[in-house]
């Protein structure tokens, strides 16, 4: 099948990814690449991606949810419990170098096309990622999986949260969009290693197993100390002190990384005699010591306005910044420095966080309609 390439110029251009993935890690995986210039096929089923209806905010009759991962790509609706359906998507995999797929362990082969190993042997040159929940082997192998319940099997939730209250969801879908970078990397991974042997082969990405690599830094201290990690809030288990403070217009951000740093902060909040104080000389002590060292700057920092501080410490080496809610980030000048938000023919979103000095990426197709594609890639049904 001789589809049209991009004639942008990305550092994946010429690459064709079909892209049979739903929800969000196999959508950002793809994301991820068709930014970087692939070609990349988003096969739908008649229904169309779940998260196309997961809103309110909708455009259209697509929700944000689904605008948000879906952008560059092409959109088809293949029926695949159908023959035709098959030997539609068996003529895509022919002229592709990457399939993305999210399926349950024995769809290929209820759909007539047979298991992995099979599709290996068709396509010899096909990199074929699979992403799952548990991975398709194992005690959980083949059971499926969503974000908020690999954040609660991976300890996640156990570690978020205060000290007294409950274990806690973290706000954003951080194991599926680690799984979908994680899928990205494994796919290029791939790529570099078929440039040298001809051959390409099965990629395997799970929620768990990127949940679990999630755990740094709990993961290591209970691997190496046998105690269990606790919920401290905003604290960091291993650094005294970073944490978030009140101050007298609101809170701030304090991490300090070392013993200079500590003491520059120290100098500039007239606490110049914590530097000699042995209870707080090293890291290792201020971690001894968290609950006093907390309590004294606490005092101090709360005679302080948080932006004004945040900008005086910063020039003295010493990372503080003031907490702000997702509008005010947005507003930062940074964020207009950076880039960070794009249009895309009317959908506004996050431009790619990879940056590359000669191919950046580039956005010239929106998040497609459902099927919006599916004449320009079958002209045959025109028929």
């Amino acid at each position: 099948m001789d589809l049209k390439k991009k004639s942008k110029a990305g550092a994946l251009a010429g690459l064709r990814v079909v892209d049979m993935s739903r929800i969000l890690a196999g959508p950002l995986c793809t994301q991820v690449l068709a930014d970087h210039g692939a070609d990349v096929i988003k096969v739908e089923a008649p229904g169309g991606d779940d998260t196309r209806a997961w809103g309110p905010p909708f455009q259209g009759t697509d929700a944000a949810y689904f605008l948000s991962v879906n952008r560059g790509k092409k959109s088809v609706v293949i029926d695949l419990r159908t023959d035709t359906g098959v030997l539609k998507l068996l003529d895509l995999l022919q002229g592709a170098d990457v399939l993305v797929e999210n399926l349950r362990p024995g769809t290929f082969s209820r759909w007539g096309i047979g298991d992995r190993e099979s599709i290996r042997r068709r396509f010899p040159t096909l990199i074929h990622c699979h992403i799952s929940g548990f991975g398709d082997t194992g005690p959980l192998g083949g059971k499926p999986g969503y974000d908020a319940a690999l954040q609660a099997m991976v300890g996640l939730m156990s570690v978020n949260g205060t000290a007294d209250g409950p274990a806690t969801r973290i706000g954003v879908p951080a194991v599926d969009m680690v799984t979908g970078y994680n899928a990205a990397i494994g796919i290029l991974m791939a790529l570099l290693e078929r440039h040298r042997s001809g051959t390409g082969q099965n990629v395997d990405i799970s929620l768990f197993e990127s949940g679990l690599a999630l755990m740094h830094p709990h993961l290591g201290n209970y691997l190496q100390s046998g105690e269990p990690p606790a919920r401290s809030g905003n604290a960091h288990p291993n650094i005294v002190p970073y944490d978030s403070f009140g101050t007298a217009s609101g809170p701030v951000f304090l991490a300090v990384g070392n013993d200079a740093q500590f003491a520059r902060l120290c100098r500039h909040l007239g606490l110049d005699d914590l530097i000699e104080d042995l209870r707080f000389a090293t890291n290792s002590d201020r971690c001894k010591n968290r609950a006093e060292l907390t309590e004294i700057l606490g005092g101090q920092l709360g005679q302080h306005h948080a932006g004004p501080l945040a900008e005086e410490l910063s020039e003295i080496g010493v990372t503080c910044v003031p907490v702000l809610s997702l509008p005010e980030a947005l507003e930062h000048p940074h964020t207009a420095h950076c880039g960070t938000i794009i249009d895309v023919d009317g959908v506004p979103g996050c431009a790619s966080p990879i940056r590359l000095s000669r191919t950046p990426a580039s956005y010239d197709r929106p998040p497609p309609k459902l099927d919006e594609h599916g004449r320009e890639v079958f002209p045959a049904d025109q028929n």
